[in-house]
């Protein structure tokens, strides 16, 4: 691993994974002010204020329409891919994180709640784009520690976006259009840096057939002037890829001789989405409120979460060759559940016993951990350790429109679950997250260090 190829593993991580997280986690702290926005813009309007029915309506559409972009998105990548390669897939989508920001920006000044939701759709589309078109590659080539690298850039992106939302940086009233629209900035950042890089030499061999533009790409990536031994590998996967026809989703989903490798993927990618780890990201402030967390120490021990998270994510990267992928996904699903439970218990007792309310950070503090070590990102591996390169794109597609609508599904009705099942809503995550580990533990096996044909034996 050299240090041109570990730069543009870094970068693109950084411009794609990065923003995904801190999307997910930007409009927690601005809630309160992007509400009153909305509620100040249809009263001037209709002459009236919002119910607060149509209020939460209105704000939970903001919140999720980034996962229907997302969907859209990740949709769409094998189309770009295949006629603009990774690098150009990866510059055009940037240009849509500039036109969001812009939309954004002016939201407030325009009176426009509308932008708003169109600028939060397009930062979806982005992300479908890109953490598709990045994490496909990662997780067929680099198993291991670097697979996992685009999971610390979400927990990073998470992290920043907490930070910036303190009430010292841009946490005020005034800068919530501000703050959305943050993302312009490392996404210029990304546009520029990316044409010091060439294009994948494997999308330039395999896909375009062109050699020498490849073999040029491979002397800036190894820093060696000797690279045939790694053209004629590639050349061979492009003979091999020849010969094999690649499956449809349909085809996947009836092939039997893969059907417990499909499940598997639909139970792990679901499961990622409904443990309610987008609950705890898109509205941290509101579940720590109603645990009666005080408001002004609200965003600090936000911050601190995200903190936590980080850490936790390089935890699971350094483990994860030496545990392997079951216990860290197991583990990870267990602390989930257990804690969704503890919030439930938490919240009940709080009345009676006032310090209940830190128990109740603790289990959100334990709900990010478990998913950022184990969760996180070893659905992805999976996907892509499960399956032969024939069966490996529809796989992906299965789990990432799983991943796309669970994501949604959370972030759409959560306020509702909560303002009517009260502390009892998190044991409907906790149930999920126990009934994935038990399916980890009892289906799936440990994949590192097997091939295809050693797992498909397993399963067998």
């Amino acid at each position: 691993l050299t240090f041109p190829l570990l730069s543009v593993t870094f970068l693109v991580s950084f411009g794609s994974s990065m923003l995904y997280g801190y999307n997910l986690a930007v409009v927690n702290s601005p809630a309160a002010h992007i509400k009153a926005f909305y509620n100040a813009t249809w009263s001037q309007r209709y002459g009236h204020g919002l119910a607060s029915g149509s209020l939460t309506l209105l704000y939970s559409l903001t919140v999720s329409i980034f996962a229907v972009g997302g969907l859209v998105g990740s949709l769409l990548v094998g189309v770009l891919v295949e006629r603009y390669g990774r690098k150009g897939t990866l510059s055009r989508s940037a240009l849509l994180v500039l036109l969001a920001g812009g939309f954004m920006s002016f939201s407030r000044e325009l009176g426009s709640p509308e932008m708003v939701i169109i600028g939060r759709s397009i930062t979806g589309l982005h992300s479908g784009r890109c953490c598709r078109a990045v994490h496909g590659p990662f997780m067929a080539l680099l198993r291991g520690f670097l697979g996992l690298v685009p999971t610390i850039f979400i927990c990073l992106g998470v992290f920043f976006a907490q930070v910036l939302g303190l009430p010292e940086l841009l946490g005020e009233d005034r800068f919530w259009p501000l703050f959305l629209s943050v993302v312009v900035i490392p996404t210029s950042l990304q546009l520029l840096l990316l044409h010091c890089f060439p294009e994948s030499p494997r999308y330039l061999l395999i896909e375009r057939n062109d050699v020498c533009r490849a073999t040029e790409a491979l002397h800036r990536f190894l820093g060696t002037p000797d690279v045939q031994d790694v053209i004629e590998e590639m050349k061979e996967e492009q003979r091999s890829l020849s010969s094999v026809e690649m499956v449809s989703v349909w085809q996947l989903l009836r092939d039997r001789s893969v059907r417990w490798q499909t499940v598997s993927v639909v139970v792990v990618n679901a499961g990622m989405q409904l443990s309610g780890i987008d609950a705890i990201w898109f509205y941290t402030n509101t579940i720590f409120e109603n645990a009666g967390i005080p408001v002004s120490e609200i965003p600090y021990t936000t911050v601190g979460t995200g903190a936590i998270e980080v850490v936790a994510g390089l935890i699971g990267c350094f483990t994860i060759e030496k545990l392997g992928r079951r216990p860290l996904i197991i583990t990870g699903f267990c602390t989930m559940g257990i804690c969704s439970a503890g919030i439930t218990v938490s919240l009940l007792l709080q009345t009676d016993l006032p310090w209940m309310r830190y128990v109740s950070v603790v289990c959100v503090v334990g709900i990010i951990a478990g998913f950022c070590m184990g969760p996180a990102g070893v659905p992805f591996l999976m996907t892509a350790e499960l399956f032969t390169q024939s069966h490996r794109p529809a796989a992906y597609v299965v789990g990432g429109s799983l991943n796309w609508f669970c994501n949604f599904t959370i972030g759409f009705i959560f306020p509702f679950l909560q303002m009517s099942a009260g502390a009892f809503c998190y044991l409907v995550f906790c149930g999920i997250c126990l009934l994935v580990a038990l399916y980890v533990y009892i289906i799936i096996p440990e994949t590192k260090n097997k091939t295809f044909m050693e797992i498909s034996h397993i399963f067998t």
